[in-house]
């Protein structure tokens, strides 16, 4: 099973360098699933490969000119604060046993592994509908930046980034669109350089808190940044609008199979 894993390590980056976001949502499936791994110190390990992941994808849109830093830094001071106080103290504060409801035990990794697969069923309806947040944006009559709603969304993103252990683009992009007026591949690039910035940061957290496997981790890494080349090498030939709504469906299903999983198929 771990040689799935692997391979599938490589489709995390291959979606990013496709579509420029998506894959992430995967990793910590993968880890779980086929790498047989606990689901919180898998929440740990996906901030690493997301964040070294998204550290790659922000470059090649930093050599376009498609990253915007001041927004970037505005956004990403509060997410960064609120994702490493919630993975150094609030995921290790919440108790291994939550409750009992009758025969079914409510666990600590039941409990990250259902919100982890709401996040999916969310992020899977960003990518299946048309972005209408950026004609809005478009068609918006004041174009200076929405401060406020900048540090309120990047604070909501560092939480759920520090409580499953993902990158929460499908977060981010809207509100820089909406709040902060980047057109899209703006906000691409300068979402890839928040989330890698949020998801290395609070691993950092983590360390002080689990024993971390590297070797395992730089390989599985490694192979999800190797998939980010070839994805940029194919996306010329390939409808990344077409490509990403049916990578929307499939995190759908993925995210009903995972509640379906942890509550009614154990």
């Amino acid at each position: 099973m771990e040689i799935f894993g692997y391979i599938a390590a490589l489709l995390i980056g291959l979606s990013l360098g496709l579509t420029g976001s998506g894959g992430s949502i995967l990793t910590v499936p993968i880890l779980v699933y086929l790498m047989r791994l606990n689901p919180v110190i898998s929440m740990a390990y996906s901030l690493f490969v997301v964040g070294t992941t998204s550290l790659v994808g922000s470059y090649k849109f930093y050599q376009k000119d498609l990253v915007s830093f001041r927004t970037a830094m505005v956004f990403g001071i509060p997410s960064l604060l609120t994702v490493f106080l919630t993975r150094r103290f609030i995921v290790p504060a919440i108790p291994e046993h939550i409750i009992s409801i009758g025969s079914f035990d409510i666990t600590k990794g039941l409990l990250l592994m259902i919100l982890f697969a709401v996040l999916m069923i969310f992020a899977s309806v960003s990518m299946i509908k048309k972005k209408k947040y950026a004609v809005a944006a478009e068609e918006a009559e004041d174009h200076s930046p929405n401060v406020p709603a900048l540090l309120l969304q990047g604070v909501t993103v560092g939480l759920i980034s520090g409580m499953v252990g993902a990158g929460g683009g499908f977060l981010i992009i809207p509100a820089l669109v909406l709040f902060s007026k980047l057109d899209m591949r703006m906000a691409v690039g300068t979402s890839l350089l928040i989330i890698s910035a949020n998801s290395l940061f609070g691993f950092v957290g983590d360390i002080f808190n689990y024993d971390i496997n590297w070797s395992f981790l730089l390989a599985f890494s490694a192979l999800s940044v190797a998939g980010i080349f070839i994805g940029s090498a194919l996306s010329h030939r390939i409808h990344s609008d077409k490509l990403k709504t049916g990578f929307g469906w499939f995190v759908l299903a993925m995210g009903i199979y995972i509640i379906l999983k942890e509550t009614l198929l154990q």
